[in-house]
Protein backbone atom coordinates (compact mmCIF):
# COMPACT_ATOMS: atom_id res chain seq x y z
CA UNK A 1 0.00 0.00 0.00
CA UNK A 2 1.50 3.37 -0.98
CA UNK A 3 2.34 5.87 2.32
CA UNK A 4 -0.25 8.55 2.29
CA UNK A 5 1.70 12.26 2.41
CA UNK A 6 1.27 14.61 5.18
CA UNK A 7 1.39 18.43 4.68
CA UNK A 8 3.44 20.91 6.49
CA UNK A 9 4.67 24.31 5.92
CA UNK A 10 7.71 26.63 6.16
CA UNK A 11 8.98 30.01 5.85
CA UNK A 12 12.50 30.83 4.25
CA UNK A 13 14.86 32.49 6.66
CA UNK A 14 17.72 35.18 5.88
CA UNK A 15 19.43 35.27 9.26
CA UNK A 16 21.76 33.09 10.95
CA UNK A 17 23.43 32.46 14.08
CA UNK A 18 22.58 31.82 17.14
CA UNK A 19 21.18 34.89 18.04
CA UNK A 20 18.74 34.59 15.47
CA UNK A 21 17.84 30.74 16.29
CA UNK A 22 16.78 31.93 19.56
CA UNK A 23 14.66 34.62 18.24
CA UNK A 24 12.68 32.74 16.00
CA UNK A 25 12.35 29.93 18.79
CA UNK A 26 11.13 33.17 21.01
CA UNK A 27 8.59 33.87 18.31
CA UNK A 28 7.25 30.14 18.07
CA UNK A 29 9.40 28.57 15.31
CA UNK A 30 12.73 27.04 15.01
CA UNK A 31 15.17 26.83 12.59
CA UNK A 32 15.27 24.02 9.95
CA UNK A 33 17.49 23.24 6.97
CA UNK A 34 16.19 21.39 3.72
CA UNK A 35 18.95 20.31 1.34
CA UNK A 36 19.20 17.20 -1.08
CA UNK A 37 21.36 15.58 -4.19
CA UNK A 38 19.49 18.68 -6.56
CA UNK A 39 18.60 21.02 -3.67
CA UNK A 40 21.06 23.63 -2.12
CA UNK A 41 20.90 23.89 1.52
CA UNK A 42 18.02 26.27 2.00
CA UNK A 43 17.63 27.66 5.69
CA UNK A 44 14.10 27.56 6.95
CA UNK A 45 11.94 28.18 9.88
CA UNK A 46 8.70 25.74 10.88
CA UNK A 47 6.58 24.86 13.91
CA UNK A 48 7.87 23.21 16.10
CA UNK A 49 4.66 21.47 17.11
CA UNK A 50 3.69 20.46 13.51
CA UNK A 51 7.41 18.44 13.49
CA UNK A 52 6.54 16.89 16.86
CA UNK A 53 3.29 15.96 14.99
CA UNK A 54 4.95 13.86 12.29
CA UNK A 55 7.57 12.04 14.75
CA UNK A 56 5.17 10.92 16.90
CA UNK A 57 2.71 9.77 14.13
CA UNK A 58 2.33 5.88 12.93
CA UNK A 59 5.12 6.53 10.48
CA UNK A 60 7.38 8.60 12.44
CA UNK A 61 10.69 9.52 10.62
CA UNK A 62 9.34 7.49 7.63
CA UNK A 63 6.39 10.22 6.61
CA UNK A 64 6.59 11.68 3.12
CA UNK A 65 6.16 15.51 3.35
CA UNK A 66 4.82 17.73 0.91
CA UNK A 67 6.21 21.09 2.29
CA UNK A 68 4.56 24.46 1.16
CA UNK A 69 7.18 27.30 1.62
CA UNK A 70 6.22 31.05 1.41
CA UNK A 71 7.53 32.54 -2.03
CA UNK A 72 9.13 29.08 -3.21
CA UNK A 73 8.23 25.82 -5.21
CA UNK A 74 6.59 23.36 -2.31
CA UNK A 75 9.04 20.60 -1.87
CA UNK A 76 8.61 16.94 -1.25
CA UNK A 77 11.05 15.81 1.84
CA UNK A 78 11.20 12.93 5.03
CA UNK A 79 13.16 14.61 7.69
CA UNK A 80 16.39 13.44 8.31
CA UNK A 81 17.94 14.52 11.52
CA UNK A 82 16.35 16.71 14.93
CA UNK A 83 17.76 17.58 17.68
CA UNK A 84 16.16 18.61 21.16
CA UNK A 85 17.56 20.88 23.86
CA UNK A 86 19.63 19.04 26.83
CA UNK A 87 17.93 20.46 29.99
CA UNK A 88 14.39 21.63 28.52
CA UNK A 89 14.20 18.64 25.78
CA UNK A 90 11.97 20.70 23.84
CA UNK A 91 12.35 20.09 19.81
CA UNK A 92 15.34 22.89 18.69
CA UNK A 93 16.26 21.80 14.66
CA UNK A 94 15.07 19.93 11.95
CA UNK A 95 17.30 18.85 9.01
CA UNK A 96 14.89 17.66 5.70
CA UNK A 97 16.21 15.99 3.17
CA UNK A 98 14.60 16.20 -0.64
CA UNK A 99 13.07 13.06 -2.10
CA UNK A 100 12.06 12.01 -5.84
CA UNK A 101 8.80 9.92 -6.48
CA UNK A 102 10.72 7.98 -9.09
CA UNK A 103 14.01 7.48 -6.44
CA UNK A 104 14.95 4.91 -4.01
CA UNK A 105 15.12 6.02 -0.68
CA UNK A 106 17.00 4.12 2.20
CA UNK A 107 15.13 4.05 5.66
CA UNK A 108 14.11 1.98 8.78
CA UNK A 109 11.35 0.46 9.46
CA UNK A 110 9.90 -1.58 12.93
CA UNK A 111 9.78 -5.47 12.36
CA UNK A 112 7.70 -7.15 14.29
CA UNK A 113 7.26 -10.79 15.25
CA UNK A 114 3.69 -11.95 15.39
CA UNK A 115 2.72 -15.52 16.91
CA UNK A 116 4.46 -17.45 19.62
CA UNK A 117 6.88 -19.82 18.39
CA UNK A 118 7.01 -23.28 18.99
CA UNK A 119 10.33 -23.60 20.36
CA UNK A 120 9.15 -21.31 23.70
CA UNK A 121 6.96 -24.39 24.37
CA UNK A 122 10.26 -26.42 24.04
CA UNK A 123 12.12 -24.11 26.85
CA UNK A 124 13.61 -21.83 24.43
CA UNK A 125 13.43 -17.96 24.20
CA UNK A 126 12.66 -15.55 20.90
CA UNK A 127 15.63 -13.56 20.18
CA UNK A 128 15.20 -10.85 17.85
CA UNK A 129 17.89 -9.75 16.02
CA UNK A 130 16.56 -7.10 14.81
CA UNK A 131 13.64 -4.17 16.40
CA UNK A 132 14.31 -2.36 12.72
CA UNK A 133 15.54 -3.84 9.51
CA UNK A 134 16.94 -1.13 6.84
CA UNK A 135 15.18 -1.19 3.58
CA UNK A 136 15.29 0.12 0.06
CA UNK A 137 11.84 1.31 -1.39
CA UNK A 138 10.44 4.76 -3.46
CA UNK A 139 9.14 7.15 -0.88
CA UNK A 140 5.24 6.62 -1.70
CA UNK A 141 6.60 2.57 -1.21
CA UNK A 142 7.60 3.03 2.52
CA UNK A 143 5.92 0.17 4.33
CA UNK A 144 4.31 1.08 7.54
CA UNK A 145 6.28 -2.44 9.41
CA UNK A 146 6.95 -5.73 8.54
CA UNK A 147 5.31 -8.62 10.21
CA UNK A 148 7.06 -12.02 10.57
CA UNK A 149 4.95 -14.72 11.98
CA UNK A 150 7.60 -17.00 14.38
CA UNK A 151 5.17 -19.64 15.06
CA UNK A 152 6.54 -22.37 12.93
CA UNK A 153 9.89 -22.03 14.62
CA UNK A 154 11.53 -24.80 17.00
CA UNK A 155 14.50 -24.59 19.27
CA UNK A 156 17.65 -23.75 17.41
CA UNK A 157 15.71 -22.23 14.15
CA UNK A 158 15.66 -18.77 12.82
CA UNK A 159 14.19 -16.46 10.29
CA UNK A 160 16.98 -14.98 7.80
CA UNK A 161 17.20 -11.50 5.81
CA UNK A 162 15.70 -13.55 2.76
CA UNK A 163 12.90 -15.01 4.55
CA UNK A 164 11.20 -11.51 5.31
CA UNK A 165 7.85 -11.17 4.03
CA UNK A 166 8.47 -8.05 1.76
CA UNK A 167 5.94 -5.78 -0.13
CA UNK A 168 6.62 -5.72 -3.76
CA UNK A 169 8.77 -3.37 -4.34
CA UNK A 170 10.55 -3.06 -1.52
CA UNK A 171 14.18 -4.20 -0.82
CA UNK A 172 15.90 -5.33 2.36
CA UNK A 173 19.25 -4.34 3.15
CA UNK A 174 21.15 -7.02 4.71
CA UNK A 175 22.69 -9.93 3.58
CA UNK A 176 20.56 -12.96 2.71
CA UNK A 177 21.31 -15.39 4.91
CA UNK A 178 21.68 -12.79 8.13
CA UNK A 179 19.37 -13.92 11.00
CA UNK A 180 16.50 -11.47 11.91
CA UNK A 181 14.87 -13.48 14.94
CA UNK A 182 15.94 -17.03 16.29
CA UNK A 183 14.46 -19.08 19.30
CA UNK A 184 17.71 -19.97 21.21
CA UNK A 185 18.07 -22.19 24.67
CA UNK A 186 17.94 -19.85 27.36
CA UNK A 187 21.58 -18.58 28.65
CA UNK A 188 22.36 -20.90 31.17
CA UNK A 189 21.87 -24.31 28.78
CA UNK A 190 24.12 -22.80 26.48
CA UNK A 191 27.17 -22.24 28.57
CA UNK A 192 26.59 -26.10 29.99
CA UNK A 193 26.68 -27.08 26.28
CA UNK A 194 29.56 -24.96 25.56
CA UNK A 195 31.68 -25.94 28.87
CA UNK A 196 30.88 -29.95 27.78
CA UNK A 197 32.09 -29.50 23.94
CA UNK A 198 35.17 -31.09 22.80
CA UNK A 199 38.13 -28.56 23.21
CA UNK A 200 36.18 -25.95 25.48
CA UNK A 201 38.62 -23.28 28.02
CA UNK A 202 38.90 -25.03 31.10
CA UNK A 203 36.90 -23.17 33.93
CA UNK A 204 37.78 -19.95 35.56
CA UNK A 205 40.28 -20.24 38.05
CA UNK A 206 41.18 -23.84 37.02
CA UNK A 207 45.20 -24.56 37.02
CA UNK A 208 46.44 -26.12 34.14
CA UNK A 209 48.45 -29.22 34.04
CA UNK A 210 52.18 -28.27 34.71
CA UNK A 211 54.25 -28.98 31.76
CA UNK A 212 56.44 -31.82 32.20
CA UNK A 213 56.78 -31.88 35.34
CA UNK A 214 57.91 -28.62 36.14
CA UNK A 215 55.68 -26.34 39.56
CA UNK A 216 53.27 -24.12 38.16
CA UNK A 217 54.38 -20.38 37.83
CA UNK A 218 53.92 -18.38 41.82
CA UNK A 219 51.21 -16.27 42.10
CA UNK A 220 50.96 -12.85 40.38
CA UNK A 221 52.24 -14.35 37.42
CA UNK A 222 56.15 -14.90 38.36
CA UNK A 223 57.94 -17.93 37.69
CA UNK A 224 59.08 -19.37 41.00
CA UNK A 225 62.62 -18.39 42.09
CA UNK A 226 65.19 -21.52 41.14
CA UNK A 227 67.21 -23.01 43.77
CA UNK A 228 69.82 -20.77 45.22
CA UNK A 229 72.92 -22.18 43.50
CA UNK A 230 75.59 -24.44 45.20
CA UNK A 231 78.73 -22.24 46.87
CA UNK A 232 81.75 -23.27 44.30
CA UNK A 233 84.58 -21.70 47.08
CA UNK A 234 86.52 -24.75 48.95
CA UNK A 235 86.40 -24.30 53.03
Amino acid sequence: MSAAMHNVTATSRNQRGKGAARRLRNDGQIPAVAYGKELAATPLAVQPKDILGVLRSERGQNTVLQMKVDGAKDLLVMIKTYTYHPVSRELEHVDFVEVKLDRHVDVDIPLVATGKAAGIVQGGILRQVYRTVPVRCLPDRIPLKIEVDVTPLSLGEAIHAKELPLPEGVEVRLPAEQTVVSVVAPEKDRSEEAAAAPGAAPAAGAAPAAAGGKAPAAAGGKAAAPAAAKDGKKK
